[in-house]
């Protein structure tokens, strides 16, 4: 073999070695199963300029597999739709008017969308994971479906936190498997198995949730327009649940411009369904409905800030990276427009300083493809463990214990509240035990007279702050679950909290409502507006888990360890910022931040990044007009309710001692036979008023029967009216604001002092101490201590007078009859005292 043979062996044996590895890397680098992504949208001008910027970012963001959008036009459409070059499509049959009912809902076509493509699509046949998003979106990164944590039937997803439905009635309505429907969408990664199994019923369950126009309001379906414009998106969650679907959710992964990202968190996906702003720019997709901005030459969106400029907008670095997302995703869209203009052969615009930038080697980087962090993986504690899907697995295993706790205050108004829910809590089927937290100071508890109401833990009273001397006995709530939480002997799973002002009407269990560790669940308390504003961003690092909660609580035992001392940390220090106690910031009519705990509460919850699950199927407020099939478990009567000429009002009865008045009570409600029928929202109302009404005064009436009081028929029953004419006093001005704002707490006592009382010590006392003897024993111990007073002092005189008449005895006689003298009359005087000391305790 010559020279010139050897050597162009020796050539192809490397060429071939160095095609040999440059396939093995390329194999490297390709995904390991098979990725298909879809969107949906629909022959307009509006889906066409969405269009341009998902698919400009697909590109960039070198999103890995084919792309299908999914094109829903009627046949009239498509004659004068100019835009079906501007993706890879599948075109589908229109949906928008549905073909059997008529009705109009275009949001339908993505579910129909996807079952035909599943039918007719051929790349259908050759995919194993499937990436479903919306056109309104910016993908910043590669989304890879088992990079994400995806499995086979385990989707992953984003969080939609306002589809409240999953935890209310209408879940119940639309699918065998409530406890399985999560509050996702947006982001959807499956396996085409999953898919193939959900698609119909997904199409299915739109059409179902949309026919359901008795359940669109706000309150059963969070859409704030009430129209039944989110039926789709619980199409997917319904029909998820109803295949057995569990998602694996995450909430890092997606972001709306315009929100924070959390530190350390880089978002792939931009959704921008919402309007945002960079200092006086704004943008709104809903501004450029019929826009023809993809096909006029040069047009583009107006210009956002420069990064420069965001720069020294803002120093925080979360709120300005969450500006630097709002101009990358405009700036972004206006590049995918570029590219497409000149795709058309459109003339080459003039000169900008913008369009200098959108090329520039700045903007390159600032928008260059974002992988996923260690920390945007991390998935939300939403699994359904621990509680009803424990039992739907294992059903012979039982369910977890609970304790129910609520807090109150030595005052009469407290007494008549306790006794209403301590009867309801037994009447209602709630599992567990129930335990009053007390707090009250050493006075108080000198004179109370109620220590038989309730199972009882004792807690000194922090109304008065023993720092700050601010008076506020909404604290109470908050220190004293500390103090139970850290003197109580628990053996409770989960804890139900409750306010003394309720009446219970069935159980409140975790299991029902879906709690789980690190997911309590509560009720809404719209009015915290502070969760919406400048309040949220001052009191915790986390404003968007600000939930607007509270009244009922079901939270696990060690969610409630770590997250009770911040709740009364939050409260002190919400408590002390009396610069945003204004009606505009906190919701507070009266401006006297009387509502501090309650944002203690929903602050300290977000600090900890406890999201609730928001039922408005456990309390009802009397007087309000129930929604149609739930069954609620809880009045709340903390606000006036009225039927026809009867009222009730708890803040009437501050004053008003109905537990140790015999057959006291309240004044009867109307007779549920005499209401007017014409109008069920209003009859349904007056019912539950009344039942409420009759519910106290049966509480009342078994209460004094339990006191073995008089026969009431002997007597005649002091039957009270509204206290309108008892005259108080009126309040200092240190507790006008409690006297009158408050909807939770009762009497108001001058404390000057806050000690430790020597009965509380550090330790609970569950158990209720003995039943203390009533007024008229006790005053008849008076008069005994009395007589032997008097006795005592005639015996003295008695002895004096003999002694006087002894005086000419001897001096031995008399100094010996001197110490006789005195050794008798101090066993007396010790006897008396003792016997005197001992009645008082008594007493």
């Amino acid at each position: 073999m010559g020279v010139e043979s050897i050597a162009v062996l020796w050539v192809v044996v490397v060429m071939g070695g160095a095609w040999v590895q440059a396939q093995e890397a390329a194999a490297d680098r390709e995904a390991p199963w098979r990725i298909h992504t879809l969107f949906s949208v629909e022959c307009q001008n509006y889906f066409d300029w969405q269009t341009v910027g998902f698919m400009h970012s697909y590109r960039k963001a070198r999103q890995p597999g084919p792309v299908t959008r999914l094109l829903s036009c009627t046949e009239e459409e498509k004659k004068s739709y100019r835009g079906m070059d501007l993706a890879p499509t599948l075109e589908v049959p229109s949906m928008s008017k549905h073909p059997r009912t008529g009705d109009w809902y275009p949001a339908i076509n993505k579910p129909a969308g996807i079952v035909h493509w599943l039918k007719h699509s051929k790349e259908a046949e050759n995919v194993d994971w499937v990436v479903i998003l919306d056109a309104d979106m910016i993908i910043r990164g590669p989304i890879i479906p088992w990079e994400l944590g995806a499995e086979k039937g385990r989707p992953v997803a984003a969080y939609y936190g306002y589809l409240i439905g999953c935890d209310n009635v209408l879940a119940k309505l639309h699918t065998k498997h409530p406890e399985l429907c999560d509050k996702v969408g947006g982001l959807l990664a499956m396996h085409i198995d999953d898919l193939r199994a959900l698609a119909p019923m997904w199409l299915s369950k739109t059409e179902e949730v949309r026919e359901d126009t008795a359940h669109w309001a706000t309150n059963y379906t969070g859409d704030i327009y009430g129209t039944g414009w989110i039926s789709e998106m619980y199409g997917y969650s319904f029909g998820a649940a109803e295949v057995g679907l569990r998602h694996k959710i995450n909430d890092n992964l997606m972001i709306y411009p315009g929100y924070v990202p959390r530190d350390g968190i880089e978002p792939i996906l931009m959704h921008y369904g919402l309007p945002f702003r960079v200092g006086n720019w704004s943008f709104s997709k809903l501004e450029h409905h019929e826009d023809n901005i993809v096909y006029d030459c040069g047009q583009l969106f107006p210009e956002p800030p420069y990064p420069r400029e965001v720069k020294e907008m803002e120093t925080d670095p979360n709120k300005r990276r969450a500006l630097f997302l709002n101009i990358e995703c405009i700036n972004t869209l206006n590049e995918g427009l570029l590219l497409q203009h000149a795709a058309y052969g459109c003339p080459k615009p003039k000169w900008s300083k913008y369009l200098s930038f959108l090329k520039s080697k700045m903007f390159a980087e600032l928008s260059q493809p974002r992988s996923v962090t260690p920390k945007s993986l991390q998935m939300m504690e939403v699994e359904h463990t621990q509680t009803q899907e424990q039992h739907v697995e294992n059903p012979g295993k039982p369910y977890p214990k609970i304790h129910t706790i609520f807090s109150t205050e030595c005052s009469p108004y407290f007494d008549w509240q306790t006794v209403g829910l301590v009867h309801s809590f037994h009447l209602s089927g709630q599992p567990g035990n129930i335990t009053r937290l007390l707090s009250c100071t050493e006075e108080d508890l000198k004179q109370y007279k109620g220590h038989d109401l309730a199972p009882t833990h004792y807690v000194p009273s922090m109304s008065r702050h023993p720092l700050t001397g601010d008076w506020y006995p909404a604290i109470n709530k908050p220190a004293a679950v500390v103090h139970w939480l850290n003197h109580a002997k628990i053996d409770a799973e989960y804890i139900v909290i409750l306010d003394a002002d309720m009446i219970m009407r069935g159980p409140i269990t975790p299991w029902e409502f879906n709690a789980a560790r690190g997911r309590p669940v509560s009720t809404p308390y719209d009015y915290l507006i502070g969760c919406d504003n400048e309040l949220a961003k001052i009191h915790t690092r986390h404003p968007d888990a600000c939930n607007k909660v509270g009244g009922v609580i079901i939270m696990h035992i060690n969610d409630l360890r770590r997250f009770a001392l911040m709740w009364l940390h939050k409260t002190e220090e919400v408590r002390a910022d009396t610069a945003h106690w204004s009606r505009n910031i906190t919701g507070d009519v009266y401006e006297a931040g009387w509502i501090s705990e309650m944002y203690g509460y929903t602050f300290g919850a977000a600090e900890l990044n406890l999201r609730h699950i928001i039922s408005n199927e456990i309390l009802i407020y009397p007087g309000y007009v129930p929604a149609p099939g739930v069954k609620y478990r809880v009045f709340h009567y903390g606000l006036e309710f009225k039927v026809g000429n009867w009222s009730f009002d708890k803040a009437n009865w501050r004053q008003v001692d109905l537990v140790n008045k015999c057959w006291a009570k309240f004044p009867d409600p109307p007779d549920p036979s005499t209401l007017d029928r014409t109008d069920d929202n209003a009859l349904q109302s007056n019912l539950l008023s009344i039942e409420c009404g009759n519910a106290l005064n049966e509480a009342l009436r078994l209460h004094h029967e339990k006191k073995k009081c008089t026969d009431p028929t002997s007597i005649s029953s002091p039957i009270l009216k509204t206290p309108d004419s008892i005259s108080l006093s009126p309040p200092s001005q240190e507790t006008t604001s409690e006297v009158t704002t408050s909807r939770k707490f009762g009497k108001i006592e001058d404390i000057s002092t806050l000690r430790r009382s020597p009965n509380l010590k550090n330790e609970s006392r569950e158990s209720s101490p003995p039943a203390m003897a009533n007024e008229t024993f006790t005053s008849m111990r008076f008069w005994i201590i009395g007589l032997w007073a008097f006795s005592i002092v005639v015996f003295v005189a008695v002895m004096s007078l003999m002694l006087s008449n002894r005086k000419g005895q001897k001096k031995r006689g008399k100094s010996l009859k001197t110490k006789r003298r005195a050794s008798h009359s101090g066993f007396w005087d010790m006897n008396g005292n003792d016997r005197f000391l001992r009645s008082a305790e008594i007493a």
